[in-house]
């Protein structure tokens, strides 16, 4: 859990980088199996979003944190990063509003990097 923790805030910093937008932290640890936290972050662009996923995948990378499997990165509308216990989605602005993971995932807590 810990390792979790500080591995969303790397990545949180890493998105904020790359003036991500809107980035939610869900903690899903009492929801799902699949992992303890999913960020949820825009870009504004494909350039943009593509950015975002190398910062994360290069600050994560230099912490010790090697990526599990990385997915939409060509179309970057909606690019998946798998860490185990992070999970990051990062879209441009239709794709997120279209999938609205927020609210599939509204069982989850939101929190505040503050709070990790």
């Amino acid at each position: 859990m810990q390792n979790s923790r500080e591995m969303t805030k790397l990545a949180v910093t890493a998105l904020e980088d790359k003036k991500a937008e809107n980035i939610k932290i869900l903690n899903i640890e009492t929801v799902s199996t699949l992992a303890d936290y999913f960020i949820i972050a825009g870009g504004s662009n494909r350039n943009q979003v593509q950015a975002m996923c190398d910062n994360v995948e290069e600050t994560l990378g230099r912490a010790g944190y090697p990526e599990c499997k990385i997915e939409g990165y060509a179309s970057a509308n909606w690019i998946l990063m798998d860490y185990g216990d992070l999970v990051i989605h990062l879209f441009d602005e239709e794709n997120r509003l279209f999938y609205d993971l927020e609210r599939i995932w509204r069982d989850g807590k939101t929190v505040s990097v503050e709070e990790l």
